[in-house]
């Protein structure tokens, strides 16, 4: 893994607040989003829901995303990935 140190000032491209969301839905919509951007394009996923820990980082890889930073320190994880 990249240090994410490093990573917590990108400026995402776009942004999905996906908060109040129960699982699957933040995940299913981050793929959703992820073919619409362009390629070097940077999404960044706000969700409460602690299943996504579990779905949206590893969605991103199967799919060919770079997950680029996973910060889960608040009620909310956020997720930055570059398509």
């Amino acid at each position: 893994m990249a240090n994410f140190e490093e990573n917590k000032n990108i400026v995402p491209d776009y942004r999905i607040d996906m908060q109040g969301e129960p699982c699957p839905y933040p995940a299913i919509n981050t793929l959703e989003a992820m073919k619409e951007l362009k390629d070097g394009e940077i999404l960044e996923v706000i969700s409460d829901c602690p299943q996504s820990i579990n779905n949206i980082p590893v969605d991103a890889k199967n799919h060919g995303y770079k997950l680029l930073l996973v910060d889960s320190d608040g009620p909310t994880i956020r997720y930055i990935i570059q398509k």
